[in-house]
């Protein structure tokens, strides 16, 4: 028996519209195209106007003093094909259908988060799966649970993310045999150490961190040498699919000492705070007693939005995001509703590329 869940839905809904307009997708990495990763291009959105300059000029775009806060979550594999059985029959007979499986955050011992989305290409989330379904791989199995967290797919048809309880060795059948996480767009599949950023140094994300992707060493130093500080945290990504109106998982991060200790110094000499995705945003606000970043680490379910804004962060390096999507919200809250439209209008009118593989946005308010 199919069980039903309340449909969670963000209070707030991006203001920011593209007008009818159809982003263009990176299919592939600017590596693969010829270029360096800080080629890609970048659009600076200020309250004095819009600019157009190639991402490795960055460092030009800061000040020293400023702080950027990039996220060290490396990107493990996440994505498995797998078989959908329904409960109830021998699993000898035929399967009903083959899946491409999604594995995110563990839960625990023996449990995680999970998607199930459509063979062969994960063009789309499965959303008639059922509690008590059998999703088998090549070396473990997983029985559905229930809906995470606590609310449904954003249709009235199903779920779309899922506890379930696994038997056999996930996380190491995954690292063996397993592939990033990717979706329909892409023109092939890239290797996982295409979904590392200069910063990956701890595993744990289901997704890229790809706000950071652009950086490379030598512009990593130029901005040290700039006078601009660089400040990690982690957070490690669950599946960033989300539909539109729907809120972001609840995600694992750690705020350490040091750069609590930085962020608060930056603060008081009126440095600006600018973090390398919404990923480094979340992570920061997650820590913030009173105004002031403390030492932190759990799990967060801090949603950033134009009425609960950011308390520290006051700059925003970010790709693009989709039409609706809650990161649009977080975007308004750093930048402004009204920059936010002039940027997206800009880079949809320039032909910015959207996505993991994409161009990049800089938002100084």
């Amino acid at each position: 028996m199919t069980t039903s869940h309340a449909v969670t839905r963000l209070a707030e809904r991006p203001s920011t519209t593209f007008h009818g307009t159809v982003p263009t997708f990176a299919g592939r990495p600017a590596e693969e195209r010829g270029a360096g990763r800080d080629a890609v291009r970048l659009l600076v959105a200020r309250p004095s106007g819009i600019e157009h300059h190639a991402f490795g000029d960055i460092a030009d775009q800061l000040d020293p003093g400023d702080a950027l806060v990039v996220n060290t979550s490396a990107t493990v594999a996440g994505e498995i094909d797998a078989d959908l059985w329904r409960p109830g029959g021998p699993e000898v007979q035929a399967p009903a259908r083959e899946v491409v499986l999604h594995v995110a955050s563990p839960l625990g011992e023996d449990e995680w988060v999970v998607e199930l989305r459509t063979a062969p290409d994960a063009a789309r989330a499965v959303l008639d799966a059922t509690e008590g379904d059998r999703v088998r791989a090549d070396g473990f199995a997983l029985t559905l649970l229930g809906a995470y967290p606590h609310h449904g797919s954003p249709t009235a048809t199903g779920n779309r993310l899922w506890r379930a309880r696994a038997e056999g060795d996930v996380r190491g059948v995954l690292d063996r045999a397993g592939r990033p996480i990717a979706y329909g767009y892409l023109e092939r599949p890239w290797p996982l150490s295409t979904y590392q950023t200069v910063f990956s140094t701890v595993p744990g994300s289901a997704e890229m961190a790809s706000a950071g992707r652009p950086f490379t060493p030598d512009l990593a130093l130029r901005l040290v040498a700039h006078g601009v500080h660089l400040a990690p945290v982690v957070l490690h990504t669950g599946l960033s699919s989300q539909e539109a109106g729907e809120p972001p998982q609840p995600e694992r991060f750690e705020v350490p000492a040091s750069t609590a200790e930085l962020l608060n110094h930056v603060t008081r000499a009126r440095g600006r705070v600018v973090a390398v995705g919404t990923t480094a945003t979340r992570a920061v606000e997650s820590a913030v007693i009173d105004g002031r970043v403390v030492p932190a680490s759990g799990w967060t379910e801090r949603v950033i939005t134009p009425s609960d804004p950011p308390a520290v962060v006051g700059g925003l390096v970010t790709g693009w995001h989709d039409d609706g999507a809650s990161h649009l919200l977080l975007v308004e809250a750093v930048a402004g509703a009204r920059l936010a439209q002039r940027a997206y209008d800009a880079a949809l009118r320039e032909g910015y590329a959207w996505h993991e593989f994409g161009d990049s946005a800089l938002f100084l308010p």
